[in-house]
């Protein structure tokens, strides 16, 4: 069993690992999401604001902290409903098509979407089912994008019915999240717009007054910018080992109900090492401080024995939106009923967390690496290499929301990025064999005065992690302390605590700001964050492999990632959060544990 353990603000508590993309091939450049921003401006919105002054003076507040907030170049369109209409009997149907979408999701024009916010009246009816599509119709026709909905009431135009239309865009393949506010809603209305982000893997966040919109808005845009996209080649597992689909090396994607398990196959041929990682990212949602969930792999031969080979992820966070990984890595030594080449089943299990969605994503990644029959290559070593920093000035670079819109780093320098609270961003960097890697991450000063967990973790190309430090942030310049490995060669997996450093290929960096305990909405405020990278060592050939051949996960496995269009019944785009810290082990007999070095500030 894996447990992992990060300090957060002086409290002890689990958390979880995240996952990586694919390890060859040419991933996409960083990218934000295009992002529809739909605002409510029914009649409704003339009502009083709690606080003073009315709901859509409210709202444009709000949207103003909003188009400070996000960063250059994002691409956010703003569409609005109920201004050119009242809401009488008479003006129904004409109010129920009052949509417009004033600007589409290219690149901000802050002025023009001020100018037009500032501009809006509300008057009428609350068409939210044609709002959604209208909306959808804006964005790109391909890639992940998303749409931000505030709304003060129920729709009052159905059908057709929001929820339905919300179901009817997933279901599509459209790779669209839809993330929804409540603002000052009663229970039916905060029914309806939490329906309609579940049905696309989205969220849904409470504003009860303004104070709290202007706080809640750019956040959920935020995270609609720079989401979690998992992708694959789509794949549906058997609910037992009997006519589980055989895979081959690259990566898939199914979906995984709550205590459910599902099966998946692999032809291990002699000689070979099986790489089998299953991700799920959970979905953001309302809770405590702690929201524990755990998910995990098996291994068992095709007749269904249990090889006693297993991987488990505990997460404390998973309403954060945290990332699950789980890895079974095996080369036929360390079981007592699995030493064979042949077909091995692997099963998959999410516990029952009550607060999750009833389905959520499931990426797989498998790997074989061929025999090595040639030479091994330079013997093994655990001792990583010393931090220097690098010399130069500062690269700016956007860190994509998952791995597999990862920012490319290009080697040794000094780069620059901003986050927002709850943010947690990848980078990636390639290691060849015989090279190594060191960097440090560096928190700026802000005007935050409250706590809140920082974090980065390393992640190999089989999605395991290789290390981890963390440690509190109070608005001041904080230093993490670096994380180094030991140069990438094949014979480090015959050492202890190096296993995960024998694989050449890309290498991710995640970097964590974690959540204001004191004010969970707050998310107002951009973390400067730089990374001091050094890559050292003369690039190798590598071991020999059977046949020449080493193309562990597959042929442009990264591409079929980027490219692949999910399964129609999957809801795409959970919205990643944070991820991984300390290690503590727990030793379990006869299974084989599959260790991660880890190292907590």
């Amino acid at each position: 069993m894996r447990l992992t353990v990060a300090v957060l603000a002086g409290v002890t508590c689990l958390v979880l690992s995240a996952t990586p993309a694919i390890a060859e091939g040419n991933a996409p450049r960083p990218e934000l999401a295009p992002t529809m921003l739909v605002l409510d401006a029914s009649g409704s919105m003339a009502a009083a604001d709690p606080t003073g002054g009315t709901k859509m003076d409210a709202a444009k507040r709000a949207t103003h902290t909003l188009i400070d907030a996000v960063p250059d170049g994002a691409p956010v369109g703003l569409a609005v409903y109920g201004t050119k209409t009242g809401s009488s009997a008479a003006e129904k149907q004409a109010g129920c098509a009052d949509v417009t979408v004033l600007r589409g999701p290219d690149p901000i024009d802050r002025a023009a979407l001020t100018g037009a916010v500032d501009g809006l009246s509300p008057r009428g009816y609350t068409p939210i089912g044609k709002a959604l599509r209208d909306a959808n119709n804006a964005l790109p026709k391909s890639g992940p994008r998303s749409i931000v909905l505030v709304s003060d009431g129920i729709d009052t135009c159905s059908p057709p019915d929001p929820c339905e239309v919300a179901k009817e865009l997933s279901s599509s393949g459209t790779d669209l999240i839809v993330h929804t506010v409540g603002f000052g809603v009663d229970e039916a209305a905060r029914e309806q717009l939490t329906c309609i982000a579940q049905q696309t893997g989205g969220t849904y966040t409470d504003a009860p007054d303004a104070g709290s919109l202007e706080k809640v808005l750019p956040r959920v845009t935020g995270a609609a910018l720079r989401n979690y996209q998992p992708g694959g080649i789509p794949v549906t597992g058997t609910t037992s080992v009997d006519g589980a689909p055989a895979l081959e090396p690259g990566p898939y994607l199914d979906v995984l109900a709550k205590e459910q398990r599902k099966y998946y196959a692999v032809d291990v041929p002699a000689g070979s090492t099986v790489y089998f990682t299953a991700t799920t990212a959970y979905s953001r949602v309302d809770a405590g401080m702690t929201d524990v969930a755990r998910f995990d792999v098996e291994m068992h031969a095709a007749d269904g024995t249990d090889c006693g080979v297993r991987d488990q992820s505990v997460t404390a966070f998973a309403a954060d939106g945290e990332v699950a990984t789980a890895s079974v890595v095996w080369d036929g030594s360390g079981s007592q009923t699995c030493t064979k080449p042949g077909r091995y089943v692997f099963g998959v299990r999410r516990d029952a967390n009550e607060k999750q969605p009833a389905q959520l994503p499931l990426e797989l990644l498998v790997g074989l690496e061929p025999e090595v029959t040639g030479d091994k290559g330079p013997p093994a070593t655990d001792e990583p290499v010393a931090f220097t920093a690098p010399g130069g000035g500062e690269q700016p670079v956007v860190g994509g929301g998952s791995f597999s819109t990862s920012a490319t780093l290009t080697g040794s320098g000094v780069y620059s990025d901003t986050l927002r609270l709850r943010e947690f961003v990848f980078y990636r960097v390639r290691l060849d064999w015989g090279q190594a890697l060191a960097y440090r991450v560096n928190y700026g000063n802000t005007s935050f005065d409250s706590s809140v967990n920082v974090e980065t973790t390393l992640y190999s190309p089989f999605r395991a992690s290789v290390d981890t430090t963390t440690t509190g942030y109070h608005g001041k310049t904080t230093v993490l302390k670096p994380i180094a490995t030991p140069p990438v060669n094949y014979l480090n997996r015959e050492k202890f605590g190096s296993k995960d450093v024998s694989v050449a290929g890309w290498y991710y960096i995640a970097v964590k700001v974690g959540r204001d305990l004191a004010d969970d909405y707050r998310d107002d405020v951009g973390v400067p964050v730089r990374l001091e990278v050094s890559v050292t060592g003369t690039a190798g050939s590598g071991p020999g492999y059977a046949g020449n051949d080493s193309d562990t996960f597959g042929k442009d496995s990264t591409l079929r990632v980027a490219n692949a269009k999910p399964a129609a019944e999957f809801p795409t785009g959970w919205v990643l959060g944070g991820a991984g810290a300390a290690l503590a082990l727990a030793t379990v007999t006869g299974t084989v544990l599959i260790i991660r070095r880890r190292r907590t500030t």
